[in-house]
């Protein structure tokens, strides 16, 4: 039966019966005008979702990680700079990623459970007199680390230095649940993927092109096929595909749409804040703290959560899955045993996170940590209670 327990890890996240049956759609010829009328309105939903007016939506069949590699192999060539900061393994591995399509990448190391270093970007770029640096990379939204980094300052930072570089943002973890201004906050690349806040299966990379990068794809010598924005750009022109589509994922995002839309966007991440502090304020009654080391950076996605001195945080995850079938997040990189995640994002309830909250919390008791059984749980309903919809329009 724990194939009926939610999910608690930051994705892929709970699929709504709403949108698997979305999903369940018969082949259909990607070639034909049906196609075509399919596909137009999922762009166009997720310009608003992106925050882009001015901005193209390429899909491609392939993960998060896939719209990284996109968004590099269409605006960049061998050699080219790139400015990125470490802080947590998902801006590790984009590093990771430059570097092995050979360029040259100019890493600011930082401390996990901080953010992005605006005012580092600042010296790097003002230092950077001859433009080599052609790109910034930047992680929205640091999976490993629960930490949910400023973008706004960043372009600050660029536009302050007077550099020309593309702003590229990693938005897989952040994009449907949290704020995302892509035309306001001047990104030029922002990638996200299906499986997170669009609540579907994996599957899909989403990536959101302003017109400066797409200016940069002719220029652009990475090799690509398969992620080439002009080849899925010229299809689209067309009514099609370039090759075979991931039909039901984009049925499944048709719907997903929908749903977002129907609560409202605003709604939308006013529910994820609510139920991060849901969950924020049942770590504080258990004693223990965030990775994210200050408030400002706290995620409204995923919560990473130190485990006290002596305990493996790797064993108190295996132990709730074991005992109680119910799936939290390890802890990765540099929090592999320190740190153990909460994922609170996409198709998600009160009930749902008071559920995750108390089968975490009995593990914990079951690993004699630290703590009062229940009292993360209390936490969270007193904060659930004080802030329900329904007891506002009571009080009222």
């Amino acid at each position: 039966m724990s194939d009926q327990n939610p999910v608690f890890i930051p994705g892929p996240t709970n699929i709504p019966d709403r949108l698997r049956r979305a999903m369940q759609v018969q082949t259909m010829d990607h070639r034909s005008p049906a196609f075509a009328a399919a596909l137009a309105p999922v762009r166009e939903g997720c310009k608003r979702v992106f925050g882009t007016q001015a901005g193209e939506i390429v899909i491609f069949p392939a993960s998060g990680t896939g719209g990284w590699e996109a968004a590099i192999t269409n605006t960049l060539s061998p050699g080219d700079a790139v400015l990125v900061a470490r802080y947590g393994m998902f801006s590790h591995r984009w590093i990771d990623m430059c570097e092995r399509h050979g360029l040259d990448v100019r890493v600011i190391d930082c401390a996990w459970g901080s953010g992005a270093p605006a005012d580092r970007f600042a010296e790097a770029l003002q230092a950077d007199t001859d433009h080599a640096i052609k790109a910034v990379l930047v992680t929205h939204n640091e999976t490993a680390t629960g930490v949910r980094s400023d973008i706004a300052a960043v372009r600050a930072a660029m536009d302050g230095a007077g550099h020309p570089a593309l702003l590229m943002v990693d938005c897989v973890s952040s994009l449907g649940s949290m704020p995302f201004e892509m035309d306001g906050w001047g990104v030029d690349v922002a990638v996200s993927g299906s499986q997170k806040g669009f609540m579907l299966a994996t599957g899909m990379a989403i990536v959101a092109v302003s017109p400066k990068a797409l200016a940069a794809v002719e220029g652009a010598r990475l090799p690509r096929t398969f992620f080439d924005f002009r080849d899925m750009l010229g299809a689209y022109a067309k009514g099609g595909f370039p090759y075979t589509p991931p039909l039901q994922l984009i049925f499944g995002l048709d719907e997903s749409l929908k749903m977002l839309f129907e609560e409202g966007l605003d709604n939308v991440y006013a529910r994820h804040t609510r139920l991060a502090d849901g969950v924020r304020a049942a770590v504080d009654a258990w004693g223990l703290r965030l990775v994210a080391q200050s408030p400002d950076l706290y995620s409204d996605t995923v919560s990473a959560i130190y485990v006290p001195e002596g305990f493996d945080s790797n064993a108190l995850v295996n132990h709730a899955f074991a005992t109680y079938g119910m799936s939290f997040g390890i802890g990765l990189g540099e929090m592999s045993g320190r740190a153990f995640r909460i994922g609170h994002l996409g198709s998600l309830t009160d009930a749902m996170v008071l559920s995750g909250l108390a089968v975490i919390e009995m593990a914990m008791a079951d690993l004699d940590y630290p703590i009062t059984l229940g009292s993360g749980v209390a936490a969270a309903q007193a904060h659930f209670r004080a802030t329900a919809p329904a007891a506002h329009a009571q009080a009222a």
